[in-house]
């Protein structure tokens, strides 16, 4: 089963009382009385599998109208995680985002058994590039355009390395554009599936796009980094793609991980590995299609 095979009443009911879903490695049990919500999740969510007979949650996660005066007033939520409220209380309008953001953050403040890459991960043939990069840089719209053009979407944010056998983990979560990119991947991409634009985030504008649905389904499918390079957007910039050397790749992905210091050695023999398994470049980029047929090339062997 899956979001999408339940109808909204009886999303609403789950809803009520606590639905557990996957996503990638993760059981998410969400509880809400957001009525809005549960139209959004079926648009967004449909192929996310349902996770209903689990014994276990890694994350609880409820989703609830702040009351008092604010109930009318300028309506508030406030997102408990695990029984904590580690964020101040989000205008109600914003609930979408703030419980994608509540999400991502369960996962990077407890997922320490992974060394957590701030990076976008796309894989063709189960060999993946990694895109780490911090925001501004392009990430995540780079990740949208190589997705809808025929790459497995594993993560737009986060890279869940396996320090056993570096392998990567797929967290296929909702694609988060921001701004000036959301009306450049409605024209790039105008079959993705994007809900509404929230204009009064504290990102700004955010509009999130559905991964494709095999990227769903294959969530639990690794797939082993085999290039990393580091995205810059720059308007009207010609595609240059230019090797890094390896100690400079090394000190830029130990720079792009959240959590590098706090697993210690795990986490230097881990970026180690990928930087002395992968081929490291620079990549700077303005046009989507010229972005997506330079490292088309750079995967057939081409570069």
């Amino acid at each position: 089963m899956n979001f999408a095979s339940l109808e909204q009443a009886e999303l609403c009911t789950y809803l009520a009382r606590g639905l557990r879903f996957r996503s990638g490695p993760f059981i998410f049990n969400l509880q809400t009385d957001l009525s809005e919500i549960a139209p959004l999740l079926r648009q967004l969510y449909a192929a996310y599998p349902l996770a209903l007979d689990a014994g276990f949650t890694d994350f609880c996660v409820n989703l609830q109208v702040r009351g008092g005066v604010r109930r009318w007033w300028r309506p508030q939520v406030q997102l408990w995680l695990d029984g904590k409220t580690p964020f101040q209380p989000f205008p109600r309008d914003t609930a979408l985002p703030f419980l994608e953001w509540g999400l991502n953050w369960c996962v990077a403040m407890h997922a320490h058994h992974y060394l957590m890459l701030h990076a976008g991960v796309i894989a063709r043939d189960d060999r993946a590039i990694l895109l780490p990069a911090w925001p501004g840089s392009g990430k995540s719209t780079l990740c949208t355009a190589l997705t809808y053009r025929g790459w497995r979407f594993l993560s737009d944010e986060f890279a869940l390395i396996r320090p056993s056998d570096l392998h990567i983990a797929p967290f296929p979560r909702l694609i988060a554009l921001k701004n000036e990119s959301i009306s450049v991947i409605r024209q790039f991409a105008p079959a993705a599936v994007m809900g509404p634009a929230f204009p009064k985030t504290r990102k700004g504008t955010v509009c999130h796009v559905r991964p494709p649905v095999n990227s769903i389904e294959n969530s639990l499918k690794t797939a082993k980094a085999c290039w990393v390079v580091f995205p810059d957007y720059q308007p009207a910039a010609a595609p240059l793609l230019r090797p890094l050397d390896k100690a400079r790749a090394f000190l830029k992905l130990a720079g792009n991980s959240f959590n590098y210091e706090l697993i210690g050695l795990r986490g230097f023999e881990t970026v180690a590995g990928l930087i002395d398994s992968c081929d490291c470049y620079l990549f700077q980029y303005s046009d989507l299609e010229q972005a997506v047929a330079q490292l088309n090339a750079l995967a057939d062997g081409l570069i």
